[in-house]
């Protein structure tokens, strides 16, 4: 009976060393250029899950590998254009004349409630209906999209009335914000998310426009002690994570198509959740630690309305170039968003 007992732990043995196994080498090895902290959601969430996704459809002949620093975030879409990364998460805003239909979700709505995990999924329907065949991510395979949480305007002062920031300078990413913030007169400043803590720090700028993540995951809640808070946000933040064309058709179509199935919507979600999860964490921590959140005044977010006007009419002009109904695209962009799927 011992004996049997040994041949049957042995055999167990056995078997999960071989179902290991499967996974120990895999045939290739996807190479993600990442930019942001080692700490930030992107890098601890959203590579990993995708990354044991990609493993579990491929049976384990596809693995990851994230490196960092390959290039700055301006210059992502580029590494993975040239090969020099496989994959990586691009921000649209950098590439301002080249990325224009993907200023549809940015626009602001300034009302509550809508997540980031809702908004990438009805943005990567809108995209994949209607936004790819304006063609502006020509050269490489899109595999998901996102938005980040809503835009804030994060300062070391508290700002109560817009007149008082007219011509100082302000952090902005691109997109959108461009627009709002020139007519709200002040002074933009284009500095990657990488270099706002020590602009901020040494009085380069007044403040940023971003998501209150970067308030831990940028640190900005150790330079700045303010956030300005609008409904719904000034504005959203467009991102897409994106492959090399050759890196995909590479694989067997078997691998293709596994990792296709657990991209698209499926990581788009995944992807916005990360945005909603770390808005919250972030929030929480710079409450804590005494920074003050201040909500704008109804006649400020008025100005805003005004500001933000004339956008959605632009993108309209700037789709209908493109040879995409940008009327359609809006309204099915936002019918998804009031049904909340």
């Amino acid at each position: 009976m011992r004996a049997n007992k040994i041949t049957s732990i042995a055999t167990s043995l056995m078997l999960l060393l071989g179902a290991s196994s499967v996974y120990a080498a895999p045939e290739k090895i996807i190479k993600i250029s990442s930019w942001g902290s080692a700490n930030h959601g992107i890098n601890k969430v959203v590579w990993p899950t995708w990354g044991k996704w990609i493993e579990e459809a491929t049976d384990g002949r596809v693995g990851i590998k994230i490196e960092y620093d390959l290039s700055p975030p301006q210059s992502q879409i580029d590494v993975v254009t040239d090969g020099v990364g496989d994959v990586s998460w691009i921000f649209h805003g950098h590439k301002a004349g080249r990325f224009k239909l993907t200023q549809l979700p940015e626009i602001p709505t300034f009302s509550e409630g809508v997540s980031s995990e809702l908004m990438s999924k009805a943005y990567w329907r809108t995209y994949d209906k209607y936004l790819k065949n304006g063609r502006e991510h020509r050269g490489v395979e899109v595999m998901a999209l996102s938005v980040h949480g809503p835009g804030q305007l994060i300062t070391k002062k508290p700002v109560t009335t817009f007149a008082a920031l007219k011509g100082k300078k302000i952090r902005i990413g691109g997109g959108v914000i461009s627009s709002i913030t020139k007519d709200m007169k002040l002074t933009p400043v284009f500095i990657p998310t990488t270099k706002v803590y020590e602009s901020i720090s040494q009085g380069v700028v007044e403040g940023a426009l971003q998501p209150i993540e970067a308030l831990s995951s940028f640190r900005l809640a150790e330079v700045a002690n303010n956030t300005l808070v609008v409904p719904g946000g000034f504005y959203r933040g467009s991102f897409a994570i994106v492959m090399n064309k050759d890196t995909l058709s590479g694989l067997s179509k078997e691998d293709q198509e596994a990792i296709k199935n657990v991209s698209g919507e499926r990581l788009s979600a995944l992807f916005g959740k990360m945005w909603d999860d770390v808005d919250q964490s972030a929030y929480k921590k710079a409450k804590e630690g005494g920074h003050n959140f201040n909500p704008a005044s109804p006649e400020m977010i008025e100005e805003l309305k005004k500001y933000s006007k004339p956008l959605t009419s632009n993108w309209y002009k700037v789709a209908k170039k493109r040879k995409v109904d940008g009327p359609a695209a809006y309204e099915y962009f936002y019918k998804q968003l009031e049904q909340g799927q």
